[in-house]
């Protein structure tokens, strides 16, 4: 939409081949949606006699590459609009596309490392390891890294929403793993968690729903008196969450308008949730 390009020719291309990452030309977080940004869309491709523009990202990019191809194809123009699945998280997948390319490399990297921890804990016998994995909207990450390494405690943010589980659903039902190892002499356990598992929780999503509200409205104020705009219920889980937790919720949102799961520290909330619940 800006008209910044590079033109790939072989040289440029030559120092990064056979490289993971997407360093070469870096990554954008635009979202398409007003007139204006159709406007520049349609002019950068204009001016550059594109005769293809090919999108390469996840969900929200292929929407882009969507909306943009009927764009295109309204105004008659020539333009064609590829959009190519790409994101470990491997939530875009069909018949024709089982796996969006990433995933895989993903998966045994991060299984290899857990592996390491598990040995670690193990080792020390004294511990409990919370291991957060990507996935904001999905947890194929976390499920095949626990296939991969057979870990004490995985939680799946599908099954989570599913049962319609509650923070203290989860919290409760770590508690009382850790617990049943403990009569059986083992104090140490490694547990996998999805980024985006807060948001996966049917409460939690409806206080995400009303925070977003208060954050548009700007009525956020330091005395908390913003806080009367939540539903009796809805506020209770707010201050059920530590007060770390509470801040990262309001922090600023996505282009995209998601809660940025990944400044959430879910790890660190469960592992206080656990810790209180223990200490009873």
């Amino acid at each position: 939409m800006k008209g910044k390009y590079v033109e790939l020719t072989s040289d440029f291309v030559h120092p990064y081949r056979n490289q993971g990452g997407f360093d070469m030309i870096c990554s954008g977080r635009d979202k398409i949606e007003t007139p204006e940004q159709f406007k520049q869309a349609e002019e950068t491709v204009t001016k550059l006699d594109l005769d293809g523009l090919f999108v390469i990202g996840g969900d929200d990019s292929n929407t882009n590459a969507c909306l943009l191809a009927e764009h295109f194809t309204a105004k008659n123009m020539k333009t064609r609009v590829i959009g190519c699945p790409k994101t470990i998280d491997g939530d875009l997948k069909s018949k024709e596309v089982p796996a969006s390319f990433g995933f895989d490399t993903a998966c045994k990297i991060y299984s290899e490392m857990i592996g390491n921890v598990m040995i670690d804990a193990r080792s020390t016998g004294k511990y409990y390891h919370f291991v957060r994995l990507m996935g904001r909207a999905a947890s194929h990450i976390t499920l095949e890294c626990s296939l991969q390494t057979h870990p004490n405690i995985t939680i799946i943010g599908e099954e989570v929403f599913e049962k319609k589980l509650t923070l203290k659903n989860v919290t409760d039902y770590i508690v009382d793993v850790i617990c049943k190892r403990a009569e059986n002499g083992y104090n140490y356990g490694v547990i996998l968690v999805p980024e985006g598992l807060i948001d996966f929780i049917p409460e939690v999503q409806e206080l995400i729903s009303e925070l977003n509200e208060v954050l548009a409205q700007g009525n956020v104020d330091e005395e908390g008196l913003w806080k009367k705009n939540l539903k009796e219920e809805t506020l209770k889980i707010f201050e059920f969450l530590p007060q770390t937790i509470q801040e990262q919720l309001m922090l600023e949102r996505d282009p995209h308008g998601n809660v940025q799961v990944a400044k959430i520290e879910t790890k660190k909330m469960l592992i206080q949730m656990v810790e209180t619940e223990l200490d009873k």
